[in-house]
């Protein structure tokens, strides 16, 4: 490794190599988990909230052993990224339908550590064309209720590292993206459950979470958020919704996956959306 690679907007050198492969050397029995909470004390690697960036540490050994240059302990969970062993607690499925007016006010809870984040899993698992696969990072994870029975899901993570339409729209260059890219938060998932047939719900909960959302980051992560993005995909959707809540529609992707760098995985073109949570987004993201 003579110029190091960048992995989750981190250059990794050849001394971060060689720091690496004495920890998972010193601490192999105890684990992945312990080897990468181990790193992140070294390389100072904290969230806003003081937390351990643990996840996105485990993600980055695990693409430095997919590259050949570290070899880490066995990983003692299966199917970890895939959920493919998810169970779904019981839940309604009969149909509701009529006007919006009619089942309101619905209830949006954010189920982030809660016990109810299982259900939520497992409904974007079993309903959702993405499936459910665990966010690395910062999270929050949304189930919408009318009465006790669920009806929607919306869950937001980390922002794309880069994406041309918009980061021209925000104006800033690649350095200063780097230090505020935490500042954007992805809505990652959105689903209505296909027995769901209200119209104009979606865009009246995109609506309430975006009242909530930033309260809610706060309170987890100890620190504010500027800016939300969402992708939509142009060959199953329109992205009707988000117009409908007044996102903004600023461009396409370029059909690359989010860890391609040489044009070799392409993937379906998306529509890029997003929805300033303050006035001054610009200024504050733009802030150096």
């Amino acid at each position: 490794m003579k110029q190091g690679v960048i992995i989750r907007g981190r250059l990794v050198t050849s001394d971060d190599v060689d720091l690496i492969r004495s920890l998972i050397d010193k601490y192999f029995k105890q684990g992945r988990t312990f080897i990468s909470r181990e790193l992140c004390r070294h390389w100072n690697w904290y969230q806003p909230n003081g937390a351990l960036k643990d996840m996105a540490c485990r993600e980055l050994l695990r693409r430095l052993e997919k590259k050949g240059f570290v070899t880490l302990p066995p990983s003692r969970k299966k199917n970890h990224q895939k959920g493919r062993n998810l169970t779904i607690p019981p839940h309604e499925t009969h149909p509701i339908e009529g006007k919006l007016k009619t089942f309101l006010p619905i209830k949006l809870l954010m189920v982030r550590g809660s016990p109810q984040e299982t259900l939520f899993n497992g409904l974007i698992h079993k309903y959702h064309y993405l499936r459910y696969c665990q966010i690395v990072g910062p999270s929050l994870k949304y189930v919408a209720f009318i009465k006790a029975y669920p009806v929607a899901c919306l869950g937001w993570g980390a922002a794309a590292w880069k994406v041309a339409c918009r980061d021209q729209f925000i104006g800033w260059s690649s350095l200063v993206r780097k230090k505020n890219l935490s500042l954007i938060i992805n809505n990652t998932r959105f689903l209505i459950l296909p027995w769901v047939h209200i119209p104009n719900l979606a865009s009246h909960l995109l609506s309430q979470n975006i009242k909530t959302i930033s309260r809610d980051w706060q309170r987890l992560y100890n620190y504010q958020i500027a800016l939300l993005e969402t992708f939509v995909d142009t060959k199953r959707f329109e992205g009707t919704s988000y117009k409908a809540a007044n996102w903004i529609y600023v461009g396409i992707t370029k059909g690359r996956g989010k860890n391609d760098r040489y044009n070799q995985y392409p993937v379906s073109v998306k529509s890029v959306f997003l929805y300033p949570l303050i006035t001054k987004f610009r200024e504050v993201l733009g802030h150096e």
